[in-house]
């Protein structure tokens, strides 16, 4: 797939799995990469920049058997953007599979 395609939407999709539950950095990885071919250390800049940008949190919580995990959890500014984000990305595909549509 063109990268350019997924370029712009990849930070969309950490936003969404994130307004479901609070997840880890790996575990978030390994979910999109299941479905979008991305390399191993496309998420965690992404994670940074939501940090940065007051749209997630992080806590670090213990496991059994490994190390602690950071979790990211959004907040309610990232929850705010991620629904205004979200309706612009649906309506913009919906605009371009109806123009491809029409040939």
């Amino acid at each position: 797939m063109n990268i350019q395609y997924k370029k712009g939407v990849i930070e969309l999709c950490v936003l969404s799995m994130l307004a479901k539950e609070d997840r880890y950095g790996y575990d978030i990885s390994e979910t999109i990469s299941q479905k979008i071919d991305i390399s191993d250390g496309t998420v965690y800049p992404i994670l940074r920049k939501l940090k940065g940008d007051g749209l997630v949190t992080t806590y670090v919580r213990e496991t059994s058997g490994g190390p602690p995990r950071i979790y990211y959890r959004m907040t309610d500014l990232g929850r705010k953007l991620y629904r205004s984000d979200r309706g612009e990305w649906l309506d913009f595909v919906e605009t371009v599979k109806m123009m491809l549509e029409a040939e």
